[in-house]
Formats: structure tokens, sequence, C-alpha cells
């Protein structure tokens, strides 16, 4: 049996985070995750200016900086027309601008500053399958591979996704629902001459948006009438042009899927011993690329409270977590609900197009320009 202070349940984002966090304060930790080895699939690519401050702290934010697309600036059409720019320049330091980088290569780097504190720190090819906890402690059974292994800790943190396994076995409930949206996404060589500028498409046939991704790729993101089970290139490319009036070449696609939005938050981030964090927390519709960064704000608020408590910190020391981090969890919800009411292409109207022209207003463009970059949820 190993004995550590923490057992981080799951080795993505969140999860590499809070360990590094916790190791550089002196707080022994393990990090259990399932996958036998990292992803290479795209998925989440936003890093917003309030997780750069914190991932910062461990050394990480400049590689972020230097692998990444540096975007300032959001362009708006309405029915293919420029309507303006939402710029982010005046938001506040040291940050004034959101990363695009895509999560398997933000991962890599948290997993490369979280070797260098301790080698032997995550544990891969390890799935949980007992969680025990008593007033002094927790016990953890995993499954290295085939190898039965068993690890005692003062807490567990469940970083483990939205199927996570310790929300499960620790019983607590996980409510919501899918919502009717659905999207389809894809990643193409970027020819368009938007540069590092973000664009979105708004209009009657529903919403596109883009991304610049580094290696001169772009993301693009359409409604869709429907889940698509088995997404083509030529489709989401047939979308882009009737919508925007752009060419993009099918034959440079890296990436396509197809998605269901959703929203889900658990009944408690924390009963006794056992932590929440991360989608393991709540789901959130990725429209507005906040879900990972609400993980890193998950673990960094974590680290606060062992930080200030210390390693034998009482279970009760976590309840404010738990509140504050729900209240963040349901503004961003709303902010989502948002992106996605105005992407309705069924629904598109003069109040929608008068919101967009305000929105983008000098004197109230710095307020959403902070609700875009997830200001207000630290």
């Amino acid at each position: 049996m190993k004995n550590v202070d923490v057992v981080i349940v799951g080795g993505g984002p969140t999860g590499l985070f809070l360990a590094s966090l916790l190791l550089q304060s002196g707080i022994k930790c393990s990090v259990l995750e399932q996958r036998p080895k990292p992803t290479t699939h795209s998925r989440s690519i936003g890093v917003h200016p309030p997780s750069l401050e914190r991932l910062a702290s461990i050394g990480v934010a400049e590689h972020i900086l230097k692998a990444g697309v540096i975007i300032r600036n959001g362009l708006a059409f309405i029915d293919g027309r420029p309507v303006g720019a939402l710029t982010f320049d005046r938001c506040p330091g040291p940050y004034p601008f959101v990363v695009s980088l895509p999560q398997f290569q933000t991962e890599a780097i948290l997993e490369n500053r979280l070797d260098e504190l301790d080698p032997h720190a995550l544990w891969r090819d390890t799935r949980v399958t007992h969680i025990e906890g008593d007033e002094n402690g927790v016990a953890v059974r995993a499954l290295q591979g085939d190898q039965e292994v068993e690890i005692r800790a003062k807490f567990v943190v469940g970083c483990d996704g939205r199927n996570s396994t310790v929300r499960e076995l620790s019983g607590l409930s996980f409510p919501g629902k899918d919502y009717d949206d659905t999207y389809m996404m894809g990643d193409f060589q970027d020819s368009t001459d938007f540069g590092p500028d973000a664009a979105i498409f708004l209009g009657k046939a529903g919403v596109v948006e883009c991304f610049p991704l580094p290696a001169g790729l772009r993301r693009w993101v359409a409604k869709t009438d429907g889940l698509i089970s088995d997404p083509h290139p030529d489709q989401l490319v047939s979308i882009i042009g009737q919508r925007t009036r752009l060419v993009v070449d099918s034959q440079t696609n890296s990436m396509i899927s197809s998605f269901r939005v959703s929203k889900f938050q658990a009944s408690r981030m924390c009963m006794g011993r056992i932590l929440l964090a991360g989608d393991a927390a709540h789901v959130i519709s990725p429209i507005g690329g906040q879900g990972m960064n609400l993980g890193w704000l998950d673990a960094y608020a974590l680290f606060e409270v062992f930080s200030k408590n210390g390693r034998n910190a009482s279970p009760s020391a976590f309840k404010p977590y738990s509140a504050s981090r729900g209240r963040a969890y349901r503004r961003a919800r709303h902010h989502s609900e948002l992106n996605m009411w105005l992407g309705r292409g069924s629904s598109f109207n003069p109040l929608k197009t008068g919101l967009v022209h305000l929105m983008l207003s000098p004197l109230v463009q710095p307020f959403f320009a902070k609700q875009f970059t997830m200001r207000g949820l630290e």
C-alpha cells in the first residue's frame, strides 16, 4: 500500500494542473489515469485569461503562449456582412487575449511539468475499482494493467470527466439534461484571411464559428439541424460555404465530429474526504470554450484550500469551495446558453441583431469582452 496526501483520479487538464499545484507546495499526490497513453484528439482549444494567470503559477503559461495562437479579436458577421469586432485588448492584464491550442498539446505541456516535479506521480493504465473512506482518510483500490494496487490518502479528488467513477462510487447524483442544439466541428487548413482572429457568422441559417489553430489550421463549428451519426468533411464544408461564402478545402481535414450539447451538475462537489472538480462536477455546453477552463479554476480553488489549511485540512474546510464553484458553473452555463441562443438561426430576428450591435459598441464592448474571457468566474 502506498500513502500520499491526495489521490487525484483523472489525468486530463484538471487533474494534471491540480497535481502540479499540490506537489509544488509540498503536498504528496498520485494521479491515476485510465488511459494507457495520451490521446491526440483535438477537443478543447481555448485557454482563457484567468486560466493563464493560474497556469503561470506552475510555470507553464509561457509554454502555452509559445505553442498556441493568441486571439485578440473576434470578428462578427450577420448574413455574411461584417458588422464589427469584439476586441479583448481592454481586458485586464497580464493576458488580455485568449490562446488557441489543441487540448492534447496543452495536456502534454502539463504532463511535462508534472514529470519535472515528480516523475512517478502519474500512474497510467490505472482504473479505480473501489473507494472507501472514514474520518481519517480514504483507501483507493485500482487495477494497474492486470495488477491490483491500493493507495491510502487523506483526500480523493475526482477529475475523471463526465462519466466519473469517483462520483459514481461516492453515490453523488448528477442531474441535468441534453439541449436540442447540435453542431458539427472540424479542423482544416486555414484558407481565410482572418489571420489570428476568430470569427462568428450569425444569421437565419444558423451560426458558424471559426478559430485559428497552430500549424496554419483553423477550427470550424456549425449549428446543425440534428445529430449527424457519421459526419463527413464535405458536409461541414458545404455548410460553411452556404453560410459564409468562404471556400474550405475538405481534403485538408484533420478532425471531424458531430455532437449534442448538455448541462449536468453534481448534487455536491464535496462529500467527506471525496472532492470533485472539472467535468466530474459539472458539464457545460462547449459553445464558448469554458469547460476546460472551469476545471482549471476548480483545481486552483481546491489548491487554495489545501494551501491555507495544510495537508491536515478537515473536510469541512472544503464546503465554501463547493458553494463558490457551483455559483461559477451556473454563471458560465448562463453565458453558454446566451451563446447558443444567438446561434439558433430559426429564431434570428431584429432583437438578436440589435444585441450584437450593442455588444460591439465602444462603451459596452469591454463588459462583454470580460464575459467572453471568463472574468468573474474565478
